[in-house]
């Protein structure tokens, strides 16, 4: 089973007297701007979270906001100025470089944006590179490395070369060398940034049919809010080196913290990301569900909802796993949901009210 990954209030600091620069940041007597007139690069400020066992926890924000610094401090490749990262019960800021290689090799496996495969061997061996590595014997690691690529959906490409190779193909053996090495942690830096936008749609499809049978420990790092909403257990947006907010994909797109984050959402399809218990009203009346009409479950897709409030002459009556009810939703608020008509017509003050007000209303 995948362990639990702890980052404790982390910063990176680049420059002239970090440690006194983390102080000033900590007691605020200091900002990200100020540091930089001075030559300091602030990268990470304060960042914590938890990314629980099996959880796909993506880190999202636009170039320099921080997060491919957080990201490598995760596994060591970059020392934090202050704070600590612990993963499987070890404190990996304590551990010595050979102690880090080791759990790099074993417990933590990256996948980069730009592929990182070796023009020179074949698909087999750049999958079981991690494994030899290790010191893996060779029979053994072709077979792991195959079993890999065969759970990548490149069964049959063993023996290719890198070059012959789509874009996409190479960064599915990216991720098969990842999950050759069956490390508990998987570190996806911008990993499908690169690919157009069809194949960075099967690569998305492709990571959470996998994640569905192995259930991995996944730290994902995109820019694209999309991809995140998508990919997401829970999404963390990173602006100015500082977390602003973490949630769901349904938190951030309902109840963003702050007009940052809200500008993210504007142009996101709600369709796509809400469900029932996002949008269902918690207070309800028995006699709003006594008839034997068609109901919703909690995670039935908007889209689906919207379907059956086109079929029911009544809000649609929300049930959990033993059909007892939980909410409702009133066909207003579907409508209320798909988009930006409610602030035009003064239903909400800013983009962090909408969802609440929305919610609030019926």
């Amino acid at each position: 089973m995948s362990s639990r990954l702890e980052a404790e209030h982390l910063f990176k600091v680049f420059g002239r007297r970090p440690d006194q620069a983390v102080e000033r940041l900590r007691e605020k007597k200091t900002d990200r701007e100020e540091l930089r007139a001075d030559g300091v690069t602030a990268a990470v400020i304060d960042a914590s979270f938890t990314v629980e066992p099996g959880e796909i926890f993506v880190v999202m924000g636009l170039s320099g906001s921080g997060k491919s610094t957080l990201l490598r401090m995760l596994n060591g490749l970059l020392e934090p100025t202050a704070g600590h990262v612990r993963f499987d019960g070890q404190d990996l800021t304590a551990l010595s470089d050979r102690e880090l290689r080791q759990v790099r090799s074993r417990k933590i496996s990256m996948v980069f944006q730009h592929f990182a495969l070796f023009p020179h061997r074949s698909v087999r061996d750049n999958a079981a590179y991690g494994l030899e590595v290790q010191g893996v014997p060779r029979a053994e690691r072709e077979r792991r490395a195959d079993e890999a690529l065969a759970l990548c959906g490149l069964a049959g490409w063993e023996k290719s070369w890198p070059d012959e190779l789509s874009g996409g193909m190479q960064q599915r053996v990216g991720l098969a060398r990842a999950l050759a090495t069956d490390a508990d942690l998987l570190l996806m830096d911008e990993s499908f940034s690169a690919l157009d936008p069809l194949i960075r749609r099967d690569m998305q499809d492709q990571l959470i049919e996998l994640q569905k049978k192995l259930k991995k420990t996944i730290v994902f790092i995109t820019h694209d809010l999309n991809e995140a909403m998508r990919l997401g257990d829970r999404i963390a947006v990173m602006r100015d080196g500082r977390i602003v907010q973490i949630g769901t994909a349904q938190d951030i797109l309902i109840r963003p913290a702050n007009d940052y984050v809200a500008s993210f959402t504007q142009d996101v399809d709600r369709s796509r990301v809400l469900t029932a218990a996002a949008v269902m009203d918690r207070e309800v009346r028995g006699d709003e569900a006594d008839c034997n009409c068609e109901t919703a479950s909690p995670d039935t897709t908007f889209t689906d909802l919207c379907a059956i409030s086109a079929r029911v002459p009544h809000p649609v009556a929300v049930v959990d796993t033993e059909d007892a009810l939980v909410g409702v939703v009133p066909r207003q608020r579907l409508v209320g949901f798909l988009g930006d008509e409610e602030s035009e017509q003064g239903v909400c003050d800013t983009p962090r009210d909408k969802g609440e007000k929305v919610m609030a209303r019926a």
